[in-house]
């Protein structure tokens, strides 16, 4: 979501978050624009003109959104070469609810590897494979697909040499795996509550349960379902979810670490 700080003609600041208006001056910018990033959100700083052009054309909106999420990208990703040792691979998979334009963002940048569709060496025993694509949601997001995902899964899959030592990093976690619970939501797509409490049901994706049941590989990375933080086992195959918690501003990971055919290290963490 992108929240609009508005510049007025006093030279004071108006922006709408969380149920409340706030003016502010421009002393108070960089920390308006910390507590909009820290919950997840793009802020944009913008004019009273520019904003009713905004309010009246959905086009417009779709514009400010694209420029600001690919600078947002492109800002980050810069920070690697800051933060990370150079010899450290940062892969990544644009995800479900990303545009097209996030792919030529990744793709564009020398600081990152696009891991979608493609069989990444890890090290000598281990190859990962990864997809941001999912099962169908209520949300009907950008890369959302039924049938069609086993198939893609299976492509992908058929690319490796070993996939006993497969990492499989498929955004969306297994069916019924506890990795995927998420409320029941109603025909508003509000959530069901019954005696005080909301009702949860699994919504991972059947073709992801499936790869990894057929396969076995070494270990499943997944996301996509903020409620459900965990690790679990499928048979041989550790599966991690961390789960998230961004718009509290709490970045959740695991961090693993292995050797061979072992798992040294399994651990979630948060900050």
């Amino acid at each position: 979501m992108v929240v609009p700080v508005i510049e007025g003609r006093d030279h004071r600041y108006t922006y709408y978050l969380m149920g409340r208006t706030n003016t502010i001056d421009s002393s108070g910018l960089e920390r308006a624009f910390k507590e909009i990033r820290g919950i997840g959100y793009y802020p944009y700083l913008t004019t009273e003109e520019e904003y009713e052009e905004m309010v009246k054309d959905q086009r417009k909106v779709d514009e400010v959104f694209s420029k600001v999420m690919t600078s947002t990208l492109e800002g980050w990703f810069n920070l690697i070469p800051e933060k990370l040792p150079g010899d450290v691979r940062v892969i990544v998979c644009p995800g479900n609810d990303d545009r097209s334009l996030v792919d030529d963002v990744v793709n564009n940048n020398g600081y990152v590897i696009n891991g979608e569709g493609k069989v990444i060496q890890i090290d000598e025993h281990h190859e990962m494979v990864s997809t941001g694509w999912v099962n169908p949601s209520p949300w009907k997001t950008t890369r959302e697909e039924d049938e069609k995902l086993e198939e893609r899964l299976e492509g992908y899959i058929a690319q490796l040499r070993d996939v006993k030592g497969a990492i499989f990093n498929f955004h969306a976690p297994p069916f019924q795996s506890k990795l995927d619970e998420a409320p029941l939501l109603d025909e508003k797509l509000n959530p069901v509550i019954r005696g005080g409490n909301v009702v949860m049901v699994p919504v991972g994706s059947k073709a992801v349960r499936k790869m990894i049941e057929k396969y076995q590989p070494f270990l499943g990375l997944h996301g996509h379902i903020h409620e459900s933080s965990g690790s679990i086992k499928i048979g041989r195959t550790y599966c991690v979810n961390p789960g998230s918690e961004y718009a509290e501003g709490i970045l959740r990971a695991y961090l693993i670490e292995f050797k061979a055919d072992k798992i040294i290290r399994l651990q979630r963490i948060e900050g």
